[in-house]
């Protein structure tokens, strides 16, 4: 976790006294439940829960320093409670491994995490509809393989992008589904030393659903899933970043991020406003990814169990989600503040004599009765000449003066196939698909 692009709910959600508070109430729910089986004293549960109504502080430099010495984590803090609490703590733990409090807590730190994602998506999409809104109509180039294609709408690029996102949301909301699990089973997994009722109730406490079957852990599909969908958004992300630094591009310039007051572009050259927060978040995508194939390799332990997984996971559990929150609040203010400008856009849109409309040409060329491979010509050796004029030529003049396509098309009938308004009369049909 890089401090500069964390977001303090986020990090909240691993620090380590909140890891050590979830180990708690997981420890006390299993021991209540357990008292009320009778395995243990009902008593042990009330000690317990009675030192933790004093709200004390959880001495995590203590915790620290017995594991200095055990080399176990768990173990050290069970000796800390143990310390606070008293005689009663022994019951603790009872039939549990350390598997079943740690599976947990990541469980549950993973569905908090989510649904901080899932409000930052929430909040990325309002901003991609209202901007969306604000610029259906705003008439703007198409470009595929980077070069111009035919006219859309600016708002149409973002509708595009809200309905991706939205999407992203779907998939997180599966995701957390999926690992909002919770598993009190036991050595192996059998649940021989531990009755499944309590992984139950323990699940019931902390919002999660019990395991269907462990091995001792949960199956870190699970989990491969979770980072799988974390890498999908980040990639999401970048592909919106991606389009808005290329129309940042001097060349282009349709749109670019907010340039605060103040704000510097180049220690050597004061006229730069650089796409910086976007090419951020090209960056932070690619880390993002990169935990996802971690997770992946997680899947396969060894039998029943081993601990590679873990080293991993003390990674990539804080780092990916910490780096996507602030990767989704980063790119909800670009988009809420992004400058967009028409008058660009259209500039681009006229750049070249009107190639943009060849399809029109060519498909009312072939509905005149020419063959699709000869009309095809047709446009294209009129729209080379225009190409290689940089568009200081017409396609349009160029057509009308043609012989072949003068014998199929009126000049009436070639003008109404360079209207503009043509490319948008599905907007409103595209707008209600996305938005409702």
């Amino acid at each position: 976790m890089v401090p500069r692009y964390a977001r303090p709910a986020m990090v909240a959600i691993w620090e380590p006294e909140a890891k050590f508070r979830i180990w708690f109430e997981i420890e006390a729910h299993a021991t209540e439940k357990l008292g009320e089986l009778g395995v243990v004293p009902a008593s042990a549960a009330k000690a317990l829960w009675d030192w933790w109504a004093t709200n004390p502080a959880i001495d995590v430099a203590a915790i620290d320093a017995i594991e200095a010495v055990t080399k176990h984590d768990v173990i050290a803090f069970l000796t800390w409670v143990a310390e606070q609490v008293g005689d009663e703590a022994r019951f603790m733990h009872q039939g549990m491994t350390s598997s079943d409090v740690l599976d947990t807590t990541l469980a549950l730190q993973l569905a908090r995490a989510s649904d901080l994602l899932l409000a930052d998506l929430d909040e990325l999409l309002a901003a991609l509809k209202r901007r969306a809104e604000e610029h259906k109509y705003t008439p703007t180039i198409g470009r595929s393989h980077g070069i111009h294609a035919e006219p859309t709408t600016f708002g149409l690029k973002l509708a595009q992008a809200y309905a991706e996102f939205d999407r992203c949301r779907a998939r997180l909301v599966a995701a957390r589904e999926e690992i909002a699990t919770c598993a009190i089973s036991g050595a192996v997994g059998t649940f021989a030393n531990i009755d499944p009722s309590v992984e139950e109730h323990v699940a019931a406490k902390l919002g999660l659903k019990p395991e269907t079957i462990s091995t001792q852990v949960i199956p870190r599909d699970r989990h491969a899933m979770f980072f799988s969908v974390l890498a999908v958004i980040a990639s999401s992300i970048e592909r919106l970043a991606v389009e808005i630094r290329h129309l940042q591009r001097t060349e282009v310039l349709e749109a670019e991020e907010y340039f605060s007051p103040g704000q510097k572009g180049s220690s050597a050259m004061p006229h730069k406003r650089n796409p910086v927060l976007t090419e951020n978040l090209t960056g932070q995508a690619r880390m993002i990814r990169s935990y996802a194939m971690p997770a992946l390799e997680n899947v396969a332990l060894w039998h029943e169990r081993d601990i590679s997984h873990s080293s991993v996971e003390r990674y990539i559990g804080p780092d990916a989600t910490i780096a996507l929150d602030f990767s989704l609040a980063r790119l909800t203010g670009v988009v809420d503040k992004l400058l967009i400008y028409p008058e660009r856009m259209q500039k681009n849109l006229d750049r070249m004599g009107g190639l943009v409309h060849s399809q029109r040409v060519l498909l009312a060329l072939t509905q005149a009765g020419i063959s699709r491979e000869d009309a095809y010509a047709l446009v294209q050796r009129n729209a080379m000449k225009v190409w290689e004029s940089d568009g200081a030529l017409s396609l349009l003049e160029l057509l009308k003066a043609d012989p072949q396509v003068a014998a199929a098309l009126t000049p009436a009938q070639l003008e109404e196939k360079f209207d503009l308004g043509y490319h948008f009369a599905q907007v409103d049909k595209l707008f209600e698909r996305v938005f409702g």
